[in-house]
């Protein structure tokens, strides 16, 4: 399974943040929107991510505060990213050895969609669950007298 499998379920619909706008702009879209990151996108280029962590950190150093920060001071300036094409086993190592939560999707410079961790493991048990049930279906339908192994006698 691709990255790109993902996005076609998902949708793309993006939130975007500009890095010079205020941190408190950003948390009242992610808490409005109800979602754990922003993209930072400067001149239509992707130059950061804004996660719930970021935010924390901030307000931890700030002293329980947002004040007047902008998002350049408390985003990710160099975050992990993938393509449509990057298949899901590897994006969950890279999540996994970065703990990342978010990843924004490229192609070449074009911001696709980002995917969550939450996006990746939901994949990956939808897929589980299909094999259960085509391996189960397979078993039911199992032909009567065919490849029987004859039964030990004791």
């Amino acid at each position: 399974m691709k990255v790109s499998d993902i996005l076609r379920v998902k949708g793309n619909t993006l939130y975007t943040v500009t890095p010079d706008e205020l941190l408190a702009t950003g948390v009242n879209v992610m808490a409005e929107k109800d979602i754990g990151s922003l993209v930072v996108m400067e001149h239509g280029d992707l130059c950061g991510m804004l996660t719930f962590r970021e935010v924390i950190q901030c307000i931890v150093k700030n002293g329980g505060a947002l004040g007047t920060t902008i998002v350049r001071t408390a985003m990710d300036d160099h975050p992990l990213t993938c393509t449509g094409e990057t298949e899901l086993d590897e994006v969950r190592r890279m999540m996994l050895d970065r703990h990342a939560r978010y990843m924004p999707v490229m192609d070449r410079r074009m911001l696709m969609g980002v995917i969550s961790f939450y996006d990746v493991a939901r994949a990956v048990v939808d897929s589980q669950n299909f094999e259960n049930r085509m391996l189960k279906a397979y078993i039911r339908d199992w032909p009567a007298g065919e490849d029987e192994q004859p039964s030990a006698q004791l």
